[in-house]
């Protein structure tokens, strides 16, 4: 089993920043694939970006591109997601999840694909 708390959600005017945290608990060494994920209110989780745990490989979607960075600290079992220059079109509430399928069995996008998830932390940015 794996337990994921997210930390580091607030309320930032545009342009602003914050970093989030997922802290990893229970079987971390077992996960592979972790990401973020956002929800907008009445919208599906959409993945926000993801990494390889232990590699240098990310995803990142489109409109985060070039302002969000994700990365890890395996020695503290922890998940970052470090967000510049913020919109308010990135309010949402964001997940930490991980995946231990040992492979992309759904994709890196899919819900499908991550067997674990944090409770969320808000993140509200305003014009």
């Amino acid at each position: 089993q794996v337990q994921l708390v997210e930390s580091g959600g607030g309320s930032v005017q545009a342009g602003g920043s914050l970093r989030l945290s997922c802290a990893v608990s229970g079987s971390a060494g077992s996960t592979d694939y972790m990401a973020w994920f956002r929800q907008f209110p009445g919208k599906e989780r959409e993945v926000v970006a993801a990494l390889l745990r232990g590699s240098t490989w990310t995803y990142y979607v489109g409109s985060v591109k070039g302002r969000f960075i994700i990365s890890q600290d395996n020695d503290k079992n922890t998940m970052y997601l470090r967000m510049d220059s913020l919109k308010p079109e990135d309010t949402a509430m964001y997940y930490c999840a991980a995946s231990t399928r040992g492979m992309l069995s759904y994709g890196v996008a899919s819900i499908e694909q991550y067997q674990y998830w944090g409770q969320g932390t808000q993140v509200t940015v305003s014009s």
